[in-house]
């Protein structure tokens, strides 16, 4: 047994666009995610000596700001998510719940 108002919420068409940006939102940034971290994982099994370069006179290899690129780049997608759930997710969701209470 469902609750009615629940029911109402599920039909309703801002859900659906919702559910529908959300969903797609979430799936193409984990596919980023994805890529980007298996990509670093691959260049660490298969081309060591790629990552081993050393960048100018010191001891710090190029394998270092690369990890640091994917540390940076998961902290930017998880910012993205963010900044579009504050500005649009939510405010679908408060109009959702708005109409639903009518």
């Amino acid at each position: 047994m469902q609750d009615p108002v629940v029911e109402r919420i599920q039909r309703h068409p801002k859900y659906q666009e919702l559910r529908r940006k959300r969903n797609a939102l979430g799936f193409l940034l984990t596919a980023l995610m994805l890529v980007v971290y298996y990509g670093f994982i691959s260049l660490i099994a298969f081309d060591k000596a790629f990552l081993a370069k050393p960048l100018g006179a010191g001891v710090t290899t190029l394998g270092v700001p690369i990890g640091m690129g994917v540390i940076v780049f998961t902290v930017v997608v998880t910012a993205i998510y963010v900044l579009r759930a504050n500005r649009e997710f939510d405010q679908l969701t408060r109009d959702i719940l708005k109409e639903a209470q009518r």
